[in-house]
């Protein structure tokens, strides 16, 4: 994505974008945190269990990614209905969404419980193994409340409601840390129960999340008009699968962007605890910076999509999207520096293995390498979701993350011998490729938007 002239009207579209995604910001770093106290508390237990966290972790966010980026097909959906002026027509998809986000929650549930069983044979470490397996038989349990709760998130996003997503973001934060604590070391009626431990109290998290942001789309007098729980419609295959047909692509895209992390993560894993430690720790701040651009992102995907539901044409789209993109090189920047000057105090900050921790300090300075092809790219995905793009950009993730960087990153690291240091840099590799192919898609995508013809979103739900 190239940059736009400044003009009022830019810099009244940067102020829109940067309103709308400071909550959703700070509720991504919020989540972020979520990992940071698990990784924390794992590293202070032992490091066979910050070990055993990191692959367990990597497990169950592969397959949720597909559930969860499935349902981002709800905030361009419900963008362009609320720009269009078609109100009444949210509370109905909603509905259906909350359907979808279900059986996509149970489908997920039961093949974590078939992974448990595959992780000796993937060739993760003995030593790992046993943790990793109780992390992943505790928060299973969680994972039909999270895609609940990504649903009913998404829809207040799309509306241009993102405080509840900085509200039960760090409510939950609040909730993980001293109950993560109590499991993992044992306190009071609990038993000591490490990684296993981690992952009942990620599950209880994700639960009390889930229920309290439904009482509050319940009870929210901002949410009244669209009588979201008016009465209970069963499920309708027509809005379902208008919201698969845009979902799943994007679903795809996110899991092979994540699983290129994820893979990475596991292959570190055959290495050894000293290597998959030090790389759980570099990953964990890496996503904690990437909360910022990918909050950035999906306030970039409502503005686009409102500006298309608007029939404000091309030259709107891109502004949107372009805002985006000013406000992603900024805080990338900001980002990259501080990896720089405090990549050895932060890797501190998680362990007190000397190897572990020196080991992690260099992997941040990677991280401080992708942190601008990281942000264009993952800013570029958003924009193309608003446009309700996502087919093309599929194809496009396919030859990035795995074509480049999983193939670079494996031969490097593996193949050469260089350990994560060479995974890295194959991370780095497929995350500029993405960037680059992404940007110049939502450059032509963008120049077809035809202001007089409204796109068609998510038919119409009857009743």
């Amino acid at each position: 994505m190239a940059s736009a002239p400044a003009s009022p009207r830019f810099a009244a579209e940067v102020r829109k974008t940067a309103v709308l995604a400071g909550p959703l910001v700070l509720g991504h770093l919020a989540t972020g945190l979520l990992g940071f106290v698990d990784s924390v508390i794992a590293g202070h237990h032992g490091t066979n269990t910050l070990a055993a966290v990191a692959v367990g972790t990597a497990i169950f966010w592969l397959p949720m990614m597909v559930p969860m980026g499935t349902l981002m097909a709800l905030p361009p959906s419900v963008s362009q209905l609320d720009g269009s002026g078609r109100q009444a027509e949210i509370g109905p998809l909603f509905r259906q969404a909350l359907w979808l986000a279900a059986a996509l929650g149970l489908l997920l549930f039961a093949m974590l419980t078939l992974l448990v069983g595959v992780l000796g044979p993937m060739g993760i470490a003995p030593e790992i193994v046993p943790g990793a397996s109780a992390f992943l038989h505790g928060i299973r349990w969680g994972v039909p409340a999270l895609t609940l709760y990504f649903c009913m998130r998404y829809l207040s996003d799309g509306v241009h409601w993102t405080l509840p997503t900085m509200l039960f973001g760090f409510g939950g934060l609040a909730l993980l840390v001293p109950l993560g604590y109590a499991l993992a070391f044992g306190w009071g009626p609990f038993a000591e129960r490490g990684a296993g431990g981690l992952g009942l109290a990620s599950a209880t998290m994700m639960w009390a999340q889930a229920i309290g942001f439904a009482v509050y789309l319940a009870v929210s007098k901002r949410f009244a008009p669209f009588a979201l729980f008016a009465r209970l419609d069963l499920p309708q295959w027509p809005p379902i699968r208008s919201l698969l047909r845009t979902g799943l692509p994007i679903g795809v895209t996110v899991t092979m962007e994540s699983s290129l992390f994820v893979v990475t993560a596991l292959l570190i894993g055959r290495l050894g605890e000293v290597e998959v430690a030090a790389h759980q720790i570099a990953i964990n701040v890496a996503a904690l910076c990437f909360m910022i651009p990918f909050g950035l992102a999906e306030a970039t995907t409502v503005r686009v999509g409102h500006a298309l539901g608007r029939g404000l044409g091309a030259a709107g789209v891109r502004r949107a999207g372009f805002a985006g993109l000013a406000l992603v090189l900024g805080t990338q920047t900001l980002s990259g520096i501080a990896l720089l000057l405090g990549h050895d105090h932060v890797a501190g900050l998680y362990t007190g293995d000397a190897a572990v921790a020196a080991l992690a300090g260099t992997l941040l300075l990677y991280a401080a390498a992708f942190q601008f092809p990281d942000g264009i790219q993952v800013l570029s995905a958003g924009a193309l979701r608003g446009l309700r793009d996502t087919r093309v950009p599929m194809y496009l993730a396919a030859v990035a993350y795995w074509g480049v960087g999983m193939s670079l990153g494996a031969w490097l690291g593996l193949g050469l011998g260089w350990g994560p240091e060479g995974m890295w840099i194959g991370l780095i590799a497929g995350l500029a490729v993405a960037a680059t192919l992404l940007g110049a898609r939502f450059l032509r995508s963008s120049r077809r938007v035809d202001a007089d013809t409204p796109p068609a979103v998510a038919g119409p739900v009857a009743g």
